[in-house]
């Protein structure tokens, strides 16, 4: 079954039947809800769970703000998780977020330790934890990043074509890159957005609440990391499985700063099996 909701700022999507135990998940920045591929939600849910995705604030079909003063900050975007998981009639979820949206997931964890049953991490860095000494993004992907400043991103063609180039520069060094897939993916998620510009005020966002660290999370910990991630090395997921009592840590061999299709079994088995025992408790909101 697949239902869609949609609130005046934030649109979700859910697969699965909600009588199973429920999932959530969180993409990065300027990441809408189609970077959690359809496919891979589908063999989530056939898993026996409720998976739920959603677009961020400025991506998608939610609320978009124009670019460069975003009226909002990283603590609503915590907020907005919770708002979702209360649209689907959800007390308790077993929470994932990749990139800046595992950031998120950590931050909603410590905020709202009462609705996360289990905590997901996917190619992020620890909150809250000094991570200065380890390694950062590496020089190529660097060189790369630094080429969007001179994109129009008002024009379709440029954006695409650099969204293109920065998926293949933080792809799977063990893995075949599909471009012809990837970049039909990123057109439909232009198209489906109206474009991308106001996604790029997720590289602005200000805190906007207080501080808080990883290492007062009571909700088990799974952090999964590829090993060849070219923007949070290892050694970020390392950090923060270390800085957790009890986590857990998956390397994925030669996995980059994505979830590639070869690698989904390895993911989805890891992530079913690490929210084995959470019910279907109802939202009581």
């Amino acid at each position: 079954m697949t239902t869609t909701t949609q609130r005046p700022d934030v649109v979700s999507e859910s697969f699965g039947s909600p009588k199973d135990p429920p999932i959530l998940l969180i993409m990065g920045a300027m990441a809408s809800m189609s970077w959690w591929p359809e496919a891979f939600c589908r063999q989530l849910a056939g898993r026996g769970r409720f998976v739920i995705r959603y677009d961020n604030r400025d991506t998608g079909l939610s609320t978009k703000y124009p670019p460069g003063a975003p009226p909002y900050n990283f603590e609503h975007m915590v907020d907005d998780a919770i708002r979702v998981l209360d649209d689907h009639g959800v007390g308790k979820a077993h929470v994932v977020g990749m990139s800046m949206g595992g950031m998120l997931a950590q931050s909603v964890a410590l905020k709202y330790p009462e609705r996360v049953g289990a905590l997901t991490v996917i190619s992020s860095s620890s909150l809250g934890v000094d991570t200065s000494g380890l390694p950062g993004a590496t020089e190529a992907y660097k060189e790369h990043s630094a080429q969007g400043g001179d994109v129009d991103w008002s024009k379709r063609e440029q954006v695409i074509d650099f969204m293109v180039k920065d998926a293949r520069a933080i792809a799977s060094t063990r893995h075949p890159f599909d471009e012809e897939r990837t970049r039909a993916m990123i057109e439909a998620d232009y198209d489906r957005s109206g474009g991308l510009a106001s996604a790029t005020n997720h590289f602005l966002l200000k805190g906007g609440g207080p501080k808080r660290t990883v290492r007062d999370l009571t909700a088990p910990l799974l952090v999964i990391h590829g090993t060849a991630d070219p923007l949070f090395p290892i050694e970020h997921g390392e950090a923060l499985a270390k800085a957790v009592p009890g986590a857990r840590l998956i390397k994925i061999e030669g996995g980059g700063h994505e979830m590639h299709r070869n690698d989904w079994p390895q993911i989805i088995d890891a992530i079913a099996a690490h929210g084995r025992n959470l019910t279907r408790p109802a939202c009581d909101m």
